[in-house]
């Protein structure tokens, strides 16, 4: 997503959650398919990746062969919908907290427009970092999608009483991902809007500017972390009673599949960042204003 407006929101608290959450809800039954199409390639241990089908039964019939692309969607609502809410709200809090209270280091170290690019970037960078609260919901997630025997019957209350803290396993390649990820993502669309759109006030980009200056933060936020998701997924998609380090994740996949492997799945990561980002980014900018006429 491409950085928060430069200004204040007049819209309220209730109205950014609703605006994001309904546009989380819409981008998730939209594109929640590729996606899983792109953790199953990740973790797919084949070397040839084209030797890959992501339907789980070839043999089934069209529609159950669609359907099999929607595993784990409750898991993938309530992600999805909780980082969309706290990507819209969180990013533009730190930003605020350190424009506050370090602008005038971060001025003094960058100058004042190199500054503000990187005041955008660290905040997002912050953000990242604590969406690591929700990474349960992301590991059941990519269970689900990957690894659905791993449930075997059991609900989801079941699963969190029962595993505990196992949820957060990978909790910090987690963190080791997102920081960079999100760093180069607010920070390479920051970039793009001001020095290739020439856009000062973020507030007053055109859609066309908001477009390009996503895609731009998006593919370098994907590409950066792209090595360190495929082993996060890696560690989340085992079995329950698997305890996986990610040292071993990471000899086994160079030594069984090579280098290459890291970035798996990231094609169709790419091909489908700049619909989706620009899907989420224009709705959730439509709906926030809708909403905060009535709260």
């Amino acid at each position: 997503m491409s950085p928060p407006t430069g200004g204040k929101y007049k819209e309220s608290g209730t109205a950014r959650v609703l605006g994001s959450g309904a546009s989380g809800v819409a981008e998730l039954m939209v594109f929640h398919p590729v996606d899983t199409i792109a953790k199953r390639l990740m973790s797919n241990k084949t070397i040839k990746a084209r030797h890959f089908f992501p339907f789980e039964k070839f043999e089934s019939p069209l529609g159950t062969r669609f359907i099999s692309l929607f595993p784990g969607l409750g898991y993938a609502a309530g992600y999805k919908v909780s980082q969309r809410v706290y990507k819209f709200g969180g990013q533009p809090w730190f930003n605020d907290i350190i424009t506050k209270r370090y602008k005038s280091q971060f001025t003094s170290v960058f100058g004042e427009r190199n500054g503000k690019l990187m005041t955008q970037a660290t905040a997002g960078s912050l953000t990242g970092i604590g969406e690591v609260v929700l990474l349960p919901l992301d590991a059941l997630k990519i269970k689900r999608q990957v690894n659905p025997e791993a449930f075997r019957g059991r609900g989801v209350v079941r699963i969190f009483m029962e595993e505990g803290t196992t949820l957060y396993r990978g909790w910090g390649w987690t963190m080791a991902r997102n920081a960079p990820g999100s760093f180069a993502l607010f920070g390479a669309s920051a970039f793009t809007k001001d020095y290739v759109l020439g856009v000062t006030d973020y507030s007053q980009a055109t859609w066309a500017q908001n477009f390009i200056a996503s895609i731009a933060g998006a593919v370098a936020s994907i590409t950066v972390a792209a090595p360190l998701d495929t082993v996060k997924t890696r560690i989340q998609n085992a079995n329950f009673e698997q305890k996986v380090r990610g040292t071993t994740v990471i000899k086994d996949l160079l030594r069984a599949e090579g280098v290459s492997a890291l970035f798996k799945g990231l094609t169709p990561k790419i091909l489908v960042v700049g619909p989706k980002l620009v899907f989420s980014y224009t709705l959730a900018q439509s709906l926030i204003p809708f909403f905060g006429r009535w709260v």
